[in-house]
């Protein structure tokens, strides 16, 4: 086979596989439409029949035995008080749909002049975004999802490290509401930083006799999820990254590059309480990037020191007021319970 060739074939299977997402894609979004048509007209059906009390538990079993009958398995009664509560929940939002109401026609359904919405995922994504009570929290969750297609499994461990209240602890008010309005956006140093970062994945059991280099390797095995965790637009450039000046040799732990904030990231793994040195090092490398190896159409070099554990006040005035360019954030190695974590976040 030439080379010539192996391009032409491998053009065709891409082009089929995106084919099949595709049509994937517009299925699961025509479900998803048909669940809350199906939701918004058991509730006006029940509100026509608000004078008896039993009519909605009326409805909802007659509703059942009919498309089980039709359909077969799926529209338990179980399953039809889902799809009433996906409509009371989703039934305010005011986004036009992208899927054209002239295709789901040609399917059988039709779209009423209120359905503004642009459901992007799939029902068992909508499933576990229905139980977020606060609207703005659901849809920052709704937005990551899409934006970075998060499996249901991701979703579910996105909402139990409590992204969005990590997140939500550096910035004010306005800053708070753009996370549910567009999601997590890049737009400067801080914007990535999270604090604590939550490393389960990694397999390494808390407060045990593990070195930096165990903390690495393990990193480095999971590398897919701690880029998970680390946020949108990171690439891996390196471990162990040598640098050397004045016959003196540093390595720093690992090397990322942002590309939607244009920079370079280099990370610092610390074994227990975070010392003054240990942001000095920092400082080192991040001037050393900045000097050497950044590009002049590159903007600066950011620094992340994971650690154990930190005073707040070491890292306050070890690094000047301005700072905006050196981090430091816990990191924990298990995924604490709520109120570990709401105790943490505090």
């Amino acid at each position: 086979m030439t080379k010539l060739q192996h391009s032409f074939y491998n053009n065709i299977v891409a082009l089929l596989q995106k084919a099949r997402q595709q049509v994937v894609r517009t299925v699961n979004q025509t479900m998803v439409y048909t669940y809350f048509e199906i939701g918004k007209q058991i509730v006006e059906e029940e509100q026509e029949g608000k004078e008896r009390a039993d009519y909605g538990k009326q409805v909802l079993k007659g509703l059942s035995k009919v498309l089980t009958s039709e359909f077969g398995r799926g529209f338990s009664v179980y399953n039809l008080e889902r799809f009433r509560k996906f409509y009371y929940v989703y039934k305010g939002r005011n986004v036009t749909p992208n899927i054209s109401a002239t295709l789901l026609r040609k399917s059988g359904i039709e779209i009423s002049a209120t359905l503004l919405r642009n459901f992007q995922l799939s029902w068992s994504h909508y499933l576990k975004l229905m139980r977020i009570d606060d609207i703005n929290e659901r849809n920052f969750y709704e937005i990551e999802s899409f934006k970075n297609n998060w499996s249901v499994r991701e979703l579910q461990r996105q909402y139990d490290t409590a992204l969005y209240t990590r997140l939500t602890l550096s910035r004010n008010k306005e800053e708070v509401l753009k996370l549910s309005e567009k999601g997590q956006i890049l737009e400067s140093a801080k914007d990535l930083i999270k604090d604590p970062y939550i490393l389960e994945f990694i397999g390494l059991p808390e407060n045990s006799s593990y070195s930096e280099s165990d903390l690495e390797q393990q990193i480095i095995n999971k590398l897919e999820h701690f880029l998970l965790e680390l946020g949108n637009g990171f690439t891996f450039v390196a471990r162990q990254k040598r640098i050397s000046f004045d016959d003196k040799h540093f390595r720093i732990d690992l090397v990322f590059y942002n590309r939607l904030l244009n920079c370079f990231v280099l990370i610092d793994l610390k074994i227990g309480e975070l010392k003054h040195q240990d942001i000095g090092q920092m400082q080192m490398y991040v001037n050393y990037y900045d000097r050497e190896l950044k590009l002049e159409t590159e903007n600066k070099t950011i620094g992340i020191i994971l650690c154990q554990n930190k005073s707040e006040a070491v890292v306050k005035y070890t690094l000047p007021k301005n700072n905006k360019q050196i981090f430091a954030s816990k990191y924990k190695t298990i995924l604490p319970s709520k109120e570990d974590l709401k105790s943490l976040l505090q």
